[in-house]
Formats: structure tokens, sequence, C-alpha cells
């Protein structure tokens, strides 16, 4: 680990590199696009080899040297899924600090409501500006930059232990790096998904961060070959589900229609899905059709969009437990997403489809690397949920077949539930935030044995 530098480049300075280098990326885009290109099938081989990893949750211990002083760690998330996972890491980091025999750390960061409830002193509150929605990704460009500003000016100031972000990668590898500046070692808990597109992404990711947290079990082979530190720690849902049900092959009366919960997705996607639906109703076995929100959030506009169908009143409407509705179902249709686990784990056959705009369907054609894009099935290293991404009014008649076939054939249900089940095998075991915790404590821990006498906070800003 690098030294503290207790001056470092001016927060604002920092911030306009990152911009720079952020313009020079899109210039040099068609360039690596090229390149990319040329060694697709290459890309593509080795995925599909690493698709073979079995799940591995293997932690280096952490330092026994902690006792000494409190820690400070600088979490922070953008959208409310990754708060949930910032609110349970921090309470993991609590947790380990007190079996350690540490005195209770410090939290800073960026995150929403439940975070500063959490005890987190908030420099920044990114996850609610992200559930309002506000503004085009141009038009809130300065508030980004501002708040990346505002977090570089603290962990200069501060020089926190760690620099823990949740996911979102376009605003916490640039501030990966900014951090690295000031000698702060960044875990980013959930890699991203480069392995998907973009692979060259790797290489700078992996100057950026001290220690990925990989939540995918081929994960840690693909960025270990880029030359990334990375810990494979597990999914974080499996932390937050109820225990998995035992299902019989006749059983489920529901099929159960998943647009998103993001205002935009439900309405690119509830429409056409109903429309989907609509042509094969009488082909579904008297499945009563249910669209499910766990929300009141974007419940109205549910009902706004099926009030506008002439047979709306055939699509009813379920708002609470995602889980108590996906325990009725038979089968289901759901856009892609992290939703996709959800239906791994009661074992529900599912169609996924993945509907974008005409300006982005050549990247589907083109850069992805991953043979499918549902999680489901890069786990399962097969098609075992039928998938379709398409732009515009796409493939309903094959969308149609496939919600027949997995509500009414047996056959084909077996081999999809069988498939569901190594895909649940493969996704390794509940305890994911705990391991994330234990690898953030393992970071501190080398930076300790590696810099025993390295300036602490209170020394840094006296």
């Amino acid at each position: 680990m690098q030294s503290r530098d207790t001056h470092g480049l001016p927060p604002a300075w920092a911030v306009g590199w990152e911009f720079a280098r952020a313009l020079c990326g899109v210039a040099l885009l068609p360039w690596r696009v090229a390149a990319y290109l040329a060694r697709r099938s290459t890309l593509r081989a080795e995925l599909a080899a690493d698709l073979a990893s079995e799940a591995d949750c293997t932690l280096e211990p952490a330092s026994d040297e902690l006792a000494e002083r409190p820690l400070t760690f600088f979490v922070a998330c953008a959208e409310a899924s990754g708060e949930i996972h910032a609110c349970n890491l921090v309470a993991a980091l609590r947790a380990r600090a007190a079996a350690a025999g540490a005195p209770p750390p410090r939290f800073a960061g960026l995150g929403g409501v439940a975070l500063e409830t959490a005890g987190v002193e908030l420099v920044g509150r990114p996850v609610e500006r992200a559930a309002m929605g506000l503004g085009s990704a141009l038009g809130s460009l300065p508030y980004y930059l501002g708040l990346v500003r505002d977090a570089a000016a603290w962990l200069r100031e501060h020089r926190p232990d760690a620099f823990v972000p949740v996911d979102s990668p376009a605003l916490f590898v640039p501030l990966a790096r900014i951090a690295r500046r000031y000698g702060v070692p960044t875990a980013h808990f959930v890699t991203p998904q480069y392995w998907g597109w973009a692979p060259w992404r790797a290489k700078a990711y992996g100057r950026a961060v001290a220690r990925a947290l990989a939540i995918l079990p081929f994960e840690r082979a693909w960025f270990a070959r880029r030359g990334v530190a990375v810990t494979h720690v597990g999914h974080p849902l499996l932390d937050a589900l109820p225990p998995a049900p035992a299902r019989d092959e006749g059983e489920g009366d529901l099929l159960v229609l998943l647009p998103g919960s993001r205002e935009a997705v439900i309405r690119r996607n509830l429409p056409w899905m109903a429309d989907a639906v609509a042509a094969v109703r009488e082909r579904l076995g008297g499945l009563e059709v249910v669209v499910c929100q766990e929300s009141e959030e974007r419940a109205e506009l549910v009902r706004e969009l099926l009030g506008a169908r002439d047979d709306g009143d055939a699509f009813r409407l379920e708002v609470g437990s995602l889980h108590a509705t996906l325990a009725r179902a038979r089968a289901a249709l759901s856009v892609s997403g992290t939703v996709l686990l959800d239906l791994l784990h009661q074992r529900v056959p599912t169609v996924v489809v993945y509907r974008v705009s005409r300006r982005t369907a050549w990247m589907g054609r083109w850069l992805l690397t991953a043979p499918w894009f549902s999680s489901v099935n890069l786990l399962a290293r097969s098609e075992v949920f039928p998938e379709f991404c398409f732009a515009g009014n796409g493939p309903r008649a094959e969308v149609g077949a496939a919600l027949v076939r997995c509500a009414g054939d047996g056959d084909w249900r077996e081999g999809c539930l069988a498939g569901l089940e190594e895909a649940a095998r493969r996704l390794g075991p509940p305890g994911a935030v705990g391991r994330a915790a234990g690898a953030v404590m393992a970071l501190v821990g080398e930076g300790e044995r590696g810099a025993a006498s390295r300036p602490r906070a209170a020394e840094a800003t006296a």
C-alpha cells in the first residue's frame, strides 16, 4: 500500500483530472471497440471457461492488530438497492470490530436516509436524487462532479482506513482513483459486469481498487486473469431471502408479471408484456395473471397503464411481499435484473425480456461477450430461463410460445427446474455481507502490517 500524502492533489483538480480522463475514454472508444471485436471470439471462449468456476468463499484472515484504535470507513452507495447492502455492511463491520476487541469504527460516506439512520455521517445524498429521477444524465453531470469533489475533500482531510463503495462503478471507480491518490485503499463491493461487455475497462479498474469483492462465482477467475485483486464473497441477496420453499411440479396458480421498479422501465415493458400475455391467454391453462410490485411507489403507474387497456381488468395488481406472490406462481414473465435471483430462489420457471432502444440494440449484437444476459442462465451455463433481447415490437409470438411452455409443458418444466437447482447450488451460500466485511478488515490489516507507522486521521489533520 502506498504511503499517505498529507497534502495531495486538491480535490477540485483531482475531479478535473478524472473528468478529462473520461473524455479521453470517449475519444478512444472507437479504437477500443475495434480491438475488442478483433479478439471477441477469444474473449467469449475465456468467459465460457470461467462460467464453470465453482463458488469458493474462502477469505484471508483479518489482522489481529486492529484493537488499538478506532477504524474509520468511508462507505458509499448511489441507489436504493446498493443502500440496503451498504447498511448491512456497516453493521457487519461494527460486528467484526467488536469481535476483534477494537473500539467502535467511525463511518462517513455517501448515501441516503437509511445509511444516515445506520449512524453514517453523510457527505452527500445521491440515493435520494436517484430516487427522484431528477434530470438527464448530462443535466445531472454538475451535481455528480460536485458530489465527487465533496467526497474527495473528505477523503483528503480525514484519510480513512478504507473507502468501501457499493456497486455504481461509473461514479465510484473514478472516486476510487482519487482515494488512491490520497493513500486510501478501496474495497469495491459488487464488481462491475465488465465481463458482459467492454472488458477493456478491467485493467484500469484493477489499478483503481485494492480489493474487488465479487458476488458471482465466475467473476473471480475473470477479474484475476486481468490482474485485479479479487475476492469472491457471494451474493448479498441471499442474506435477506426467506427459506427456500419445497415446490411440487403441480403447484402454482399464478402467472406473475414483473415489469421492473423504475418508472421508465415499467413504461417501456408493462404494455408490451401485457400484449404478449393477452395473445396466449387461452393457452395458459386458466392461470390468473398478476402484476407484482413490492411497494406502493410505482403501484399508481401500474394501475394507470393497466387502466388504459380494454382488457385491463384481466390483470390484477398485487402490492406487497414479492416472495409471498412468487410462492404461488407457476410461471413468470420478467424483465432482466436482480429479481431473477428471487425467481431462482423460488424455483419459478420464467421467460426473461430485455427491451432496449433501437439506438442501443446494436450493442447486444456486437459488444456482448456473455452467451446470455440472464444471471440465472450464466450460473446454470444453459438457457434455463428463455431470454429475449430486442428493440421495438420484438418477438412477441416467440415470447408467448415460451410462456405456454413454462406454464404447461411438463417435460420442459422438469428440465428447467433441474437447471434452477444447479444454478442455485453454484450461486453459493448466504453470508456474503459478513464475508465482505471480513475482506475489508483483511485489507485494512494488510495496510497495518505494511505501514505500521503511517499517520492516523487525527495526525493528518492536525
